[in-house]
């Protein structure tokens, strides 16, 4: 499995980010998708996950109703549009794959994913 993530960058405070991660190499549509971050001197958190049916999202609390996870299967592709940013969202994105047996399960440990991104940056100023 190869995951590419791209889509990260500079923005002030109340800005926007689209982030996307492009899976080859496996069947994209067996897989659940998730994203997370981590900031400098802190640890890996979760941010989002979508279920390899796409019907189901789950989002950590601190980016809720202001972070959209998608996933577009003709491209193989995960997106994460990142709106309202605050400075504390500067961190490195990474995305991540699981293989999922069932259309609705969903992952929200990184223990559970086999297959990382490379990561992309995001800083957002005040």
């Amino acid at each position: 499995v190869q995951l590419q993530a791209c889509g990260g960058g500079s923005v002030q405070a109340g800005g926007s980010l689209k982030l996307s991660c492009t899976v080859s190499g496996v069947r994209f549509s067996n897989y659940a998708m998730g994203w997370f971050r981590q900031a400098p001197g802190k640890e890996r958190e979760f941010v989002a996950v979508i279920s390899r049916s796409g019907d189901f999202t789950v989002y950590a609390d601190s980016v809720k109703g202001r972070f959209t996870i998608t996933r577009h299967s003709a491209w193989n592709t995960v997106y994460l549009q990142l709106d309202m940013l605050k400075p504390e969202d500067t961190a490195v994105y990474s995305c991540a794959a699981k293989m999922s047996y069932r259309p609705h399960d969903y992952y929200t440990s990184e223990r559970a994913y086999t297959s990382w991104g490379q990561g992309t940056q995001v800083t957002v100023s005040s």
